[in-house]
C-alpha cells in the first residue's frame, strides 16, 4: 500500500505525467472494453458501403468494404498498443544489458559496442525496418520484433552514461573491495541504480514504434491480417476527397496515442530526475 501511495503522490506531483497516465488508462479501458463498446465485428463486410459518420447505424461511418470505422479504431488500439509494450520491452532490455555492460567494463568492450551502436544510429531506422520486414515477412511478430531490435542503441546510449557515471561511486568500490564478482555488481548496483533515464526513454521510444508500425502498414508493409490504424489510412488514401472519415480518424488516434506516450516519457523524465526526487523529499 505504501508503494502504491507512494507512486500516486509522485504521478499527482507532475501535470506531464498525470495526464499521460490518464490517457494510458483510457487506452487500457479502450482495449479491455472493446466488445462491450462496440456493435460490430471489426473485418465484418457489412453491406453498408462508405457510409457517412453518423448514418446507418454507424457512429463513424465505414470503409469501402462496410467495416466500421469506430470498431477499427477500438479493435486497432489493441494492435498498435501490442506492438509499443512488445517492441519497447526488447528495445529497453538489450539497451540496458548492451550499455551496462559497455560502460561498466569499459575497454575493449566498451569501444567495440560503441562503433556498433554510432553504425545503428546512423542507418535511418524506417530504411532499416524497411529492408528487414521486406526480407522476413510483414506478419505482426516480425515488425515487433524487427522495431524492437532496431531501436535500442538510444536506451544503449543512456545506460551506458549511467554506468560510467556509477562505477566510480563509493558504494561500487566497497561492493569490488568486498570481492564481489563483476557479474553480481553489474546487476545488483550499476542496472538497478542506472536503469531510470532508460525507463523514461522506452515509454517514448513506444509513441516512435507506433509510428513505425503505421509507417509500414501505409506503405502497405504491414500486416494485412490485423487491424491497425496505418491500415486504415492506407485503404483510405484513395478515398480522401469522397470518404475522408476512413482515413482522418485513424491518424487522429495515432495523433491522440502519441501525445499520450510523450506526455508520460517527458514526466517519467522529469519525476525519475535526482534534482526533482530530492526536492520531493
Amino acid at each position: 500500500m505504501k508503494i502504491i501511495k507512494k507512486a500516486l503522490k509522485t504521478i499527482k506531483s507532475d501535470r506531464l505525467l498525470l495526464a499521460g497516465c490518464i490517457g494510458i488508462l483510457i487506452l487500457l479501458f479502450i482495449v479491455a472494453a472493446a466488445p462491450v463498446i462496440t456493435k460490430y465485428d471489426a473485418k465484418l463486410f457489412g453491406p453498408d458501403v462508405l457510409a457517412a459518420p453518423g448514418s446507418e447505424g454507424h457512429l463513424l461511418g465505414t470503409n469501402h468494404l462496410g467495416q466500421d470505422i469506430w470498431s477499427m479504431l477500438v479493435y486497432g488500439a489493441r494492435t498498435s498498443l501490442l506492438v509499443a509494450v512488445v517492441a519497447s520491452f526488447i528495445s529497453g532490455l538489450l539497451g540496458i544489458i548492451i550499455g551496462g555492460i559497455a560502460g561498466f567494463f569499459g575497454g575493449w568492450a566498451d569501444r567495440i559496442i560503441s562503433e556498433i551502436i554510432n553504425v545503428f544510429l546512423m542507418i535511418p531506422t524506417l530504411f532499416l525496418v524497411l529492408l528487414i520486414v521486406a526480407m522476413f515477412g510483414s506478419s505482426i511478430i516480425n515488425i515487433m520484433i524487427v522495431i524492437g531490435l532496431t531501436s535500442w542503441p538510444s536506451n544503449a546510449k543512456l545506460m551506458r552514461a549511467q554506468a560510467l557515471s556509477l562505477r566510480e561511486r563509493t558504494f561500487v568500490k566497497s561492493a569490488q573491495a568486498m570481492g564481489e564478482s563483476k557479474r553480481q555488481i553489474l546487476t545488483k548496483y550499476i542496472i538497478p541504480n542506472g536503469v531510470f533515464p532508460v525507463i523514461a526513454n522506452t515509454t517514448m521510444s513506444m509513441a516512435n514504434a507506433i509510428l513505425l508500425e503505421a509507417s509500414l502498414s501505409f506503405l502497405g508493409l504491414g500486416d494485412p491480417t490485423v487491424t491497425s490504424w496505418g491500415q486504415m489510412i492506407y485503404d483510405g488514401k484513395a478515398y480522401v476527397t469522397s470518404a475522408w472519415w476512413i482515413a482522418t480518424f485513424g491518424g487522429i488516434a495515432i495523433c491522440l496515442t502519441l501525445l499520450v506516450f510523450y506526455l508520460t516519457g517527458d514526466g517519467l523524465n522529469h519525476v525519475l530526475d535526482p534534482k526533482h526526487r530530492k526536492a520531493g523529499e
